[in-house]
């Protein structure tokens, strides 16, 4: 018979992505596709947390929470490449350093 993993698992799992994902955001601000990538894996944490607190305590909100955290995900990164695309298109560059040349 296999045993539950317990919380403190999940929760540690989610630990390291969280801080993974603030790593890629901190240490490397010159590409816009890792940042993007970091803010999915704060946002996957961020999931993981709702699903198992939602698993220990037997309560669906936190699965209802997490879909409504992918919906929303998925409509974030679909909207941000796009506009990358577009950006890259009339620039020919994605760094980070050139998006300030859009203030004004």
């Amino acid at each position: 018979m296999l045993l539950p993993v317990p919380l403190g698992h999940y929760l540690a799992v989610s630990a390291i992505l969280l801080v993974m994902g603030i790593f890629g955001i901190f240490l490397n601000r010159k590409n816009v596709i890792i940042i993007l990538m970091s803010v999915e894996l704060i946002l996957l944490a961020v999931n993981l947390n709702f699903v198992a607190f939602s698993a220990a305590l037997a309560d669906l909100a936190g699965q209802v929470m997490a879909m409504f955290v992918l919906t929303v995900a998925a409509a974030e990164a679909a909207i941000g490449l796009a506009i990358l695309v577009i950006y890259f298109r009339n620039r020919g560059s994605i760094a980070v350093e050139d998006v300030t040349l859009m203030k004004g």
